[in-house]
């Protein structure tokens, strides 16, 4: 413990003459510093912003192929004619049920008909499971999503976008609105919430419960170009593969040798990451490069400063310091300023990318907004840090090489 304790406090007594030859050079060491600090903020921003930008991404691919790890299982017919539709929905619920699966959903797609107050319309319907929401992070803009309560409605529950919600007058949902479904009997569902539309989505479109979805196909007569339903089951990465396997397997074995039964992964999230990862190497190099630039800048200065400063050098070797401390010693006063430097970049790239207006500009649309990341600021105080260092090395060297007698002379 006593040579820890000497060593911290030869540590700390080094940091201190470092931060007051600092003060005593600022003058020259200043604009250098501001360049490593504008750098050290930049590449700060950059890693902070990327990881934003990741979530985001993430988030967008999680609404289109689900949360990671989201296997589809799909179910055909060895001889390829239509399957039945609840037996593969009892098949697959009693397997899910056997493994303790807590987010599952069916997806099938078929095109119904709408009477909406201008005429009839043929809308893209999605038949889903209440967990399908959660798995996909749905945004609902009005409304809410579907309940258990709605297993028990008689009238099937609707959620629509909005372009849907727009054509029947945007009414308000709390008067539970209908609309009618046309077929062979006439059906009325209610719209129980909307979600947001894209610019790229013009046309009408809705969610419906597989349960009732499949109800109605059996007595309102839907169009019949429908889809071969499939399932999500959302499960830890690490059992991923196994468990739809196993699900598959069990849904193939209850539906008998007449069906067959596939799973695989089908979000796309890590890879869409990683491609951004790439794009933020690039910029981070940008950045990198500018940091090298104010190190060069910065070595130029202490070599100026060390040379002022022979004589002093000199008579501090005589009066007994070693070599190892003059190096040290000329070493950490760029390692102490470049850290100062540092922290203020930091500090700076918080302001900036914590800033109400960059938030609102890069984390558009993020429900899970991730806070400054702590990784970003230790990349940028060990950026600054490496700087310094490096920057420091050649003067320290320059330093340690210098004759008592003639820096005497000096």
């Amino acid at each position: 413990m006593i040579w820890l304790q000497r060593a911290l406090t030869a540590f700390v007594g080094s940091c201190a003459e470092a931060w007051s030859e600092v003060r005593v050079h600022r003058g020259r060491v200043l604009l250098s510093l501001i360049g490593v600090g504008v750098a050290v903020c930049a590449l700060t921003v950059v890693v902070a912003a990327g990881s934003i930008a990741q979530q985001a991404l993430r988030e967008v691919s999680e609404r289109q192929s689900g949360r990671a790890a989201t296997m589809s299982i799909s179910v055909n017919r060895i001889d390829g004619s239509p399957v039945d539709a609840a037996k593969v929905a009892d098949a697959f619920d009693t397997a899910v049920d056997r493994y303790g699966i807590t987010w599952f959903s069916e997806r099938s797609y078929v095109q119904q008909a709408v009477r909406f107050p201008d005429g009839r319309l043929d809308v893209s319907t999605e038949a889903v499971d209440i967990g399908y929401g959660e798995m996909h992070r749905l945004k609902i803009a009005e409304g809410s999503w579907f309940t258990d309560a709605d297993q028990a409605r008689l009238a099937p529950a609707l959620v629509v976008n909005e372009r849907f919600w727009e054509r029947m007058g945007s009414p308000d949902l709390r008067t539970h609105p209908t609309v009618v479904l046309p077929g062979e009997v006439n059906t009325v569902a209610v719209v129980v919430g909307v979600t947001p539309s894209t610019s790229f989505d013009t046309q009408p479109s809705m969610y419906m419960l597989g349960s009732q979805f499949r109800l109605l196909a059996s007595t309102a007569g839907p169009s019949q170009n429908f889809n071969t339903p499939q399932y999500e089951v959302w499960v830890p990465e690490s059992d991923a593969e196994q468990l739809g396997s196993r699900v598959a397997a069990d849904m193939g074995g209850l539906l008998g040798e007449k069906y067959a039964a596939s799973a695989f992964r089908s979000d796309y999230a890590e890879q869409n990451a990683s491609s951004l990862e790439q794009v933020q190497l690039i910029i981070g190099g940008i950045a990198l490069l500018v940091l090298l630039l104010g190190a060069l800048g910065l070595v130029n200065i202490a070599l100026v400063t060390v040379r002022a400063r022979i004589r002093e050098i000199g008579i501090r070797r005589t009066f007994g310091a070693t070599a190892a401390r003059v190096f040290f010693s000329v070493l950490m006063e760029s390692v102490v300023a470049t850290v100062v430097a540092g922290i203020v970049g930091v500090m700076l790239a918080v302001l900036v990318v914590k800033n109400p207006l960059t938030e609102e500009l890069i984390g558009q649309g993020i429900a899970d907004l991730p806070p400054f990341p702590v990784d970003a600021a230790i990349v940028g105080l060990v950026s600054a840090t490496a700087v310094g260092a490096l920057a420091g090395l050649i003067p320290a060297l320059v330093a340690v090489r210098v004759k008592v007698i003639d820096a005497i002379r000096y």
